[in-house]
């Protein structure tokens, strides 16, 4: 499953980690976020790292990997029992981290998660997006509720239709997330909703919390009530999204 948007600062990596938390947290098995994004991501700076082990390490040491626990090595874990993986902190590196690399780590990763989180990008010509929306089943497009980020939103929508991942956009899932208190914006959010509705399976509104906008370590007992039943809204509708593909 894959989290895009084309535009940044409209909480996509808090999304992932919201999600993907709470799918942890409510579920049996393992769930794993990985880092794709190309300009030095900041997914990591979401939970506590146990190691200094990004996804180029798991690349390069890939042959080794044989249990649970040799992944391990470079992942980290919250509270919620959602495990990440890091991006590469020198931008350099990671930009030559390319599709068929992303579809490598993927390989290995299937043998001991049942959910694959890829926190994307805002750039959808990138080597590795490619890769990863050749293996993605979902996607959840996260948008601001504002005129310019559902413009963007639409737009990474027309570009996925016509890039022949019509399918993806019919299945998506779109998040308005609402990063900063409640401004005086005329933005119609039921007219948004109604918009994005009318193309993607589900739109899901997740409100401006005080916790999330610290941009620290994400700790799903602190976030307001209205927060998290959006992300376990969210989450129930991922998940009715895999029973979907399943049939």
């Amino acid at each position: 499953m894959a989290v895009l948007s084309l535009k940044g600062g409209v909480g996509k990596t808090t999304t992932t980690v919201g999600l993907g938390a709470t799918l942890a947290q409510v579920r049996g098995d393992r769930v794993i976020a990985v880092d794709a994004n190309p300009d030095r991501g900041t997914l990591s700076d979401k939970l506590v790292l146990e190691t200094s082990a990004t996804v180029r390490d798991l690349l390069n040491e890939r042959d080794q990997v044989k249990r649970y626990v040799d992944i391990r090595a470079f992942t980290s874990q919250a509270s919620s029992r959602l495990e990440v993986l890091a991006s590469d902190r020198d931008p350099s590196v990671s930009e030559a981290f390319s599709g068929s690399d992303y579809q490598a780590v993927s390989q290995v990763l299937e043998n001991f998660y049942s959910i694959c989180i890829t926190d994307c990008g805002t750039g959808l010509l990138h080597s590795a997006m490619g890769g990863v929306l050749g293996l993605a089943d979902q996607i959840v497009l996260v948008s601001s509720p504002s005129v310019d980020g559902a413009r963007a939103a639409s737009a990474t929508l027309d570009w996925l239709e016509a890039h022949h991942y019509g399918d993806l956009v019919k299945n998506a899932t779109v998040v308005l997330c609402s990063v900063r208190p409640r401004s005086k914006s005329a933005v119609d959010i039921k007219k948004l909703e109604a918009h994005f509705a009318a193309r993607c399976r589900a739109v899901i509104r997740v409100p401006y919390d005080p916790h999330l906008e610290e941009g620290a370590e994400i700790d799903l007992d602190r976030l307001q009530e209205p927060t998290r039943d959006s992300y376990l809204q969210l989450a129930a509708c991922v998940g009715d999204g895999f029973a979907g593909i399943r049939d």
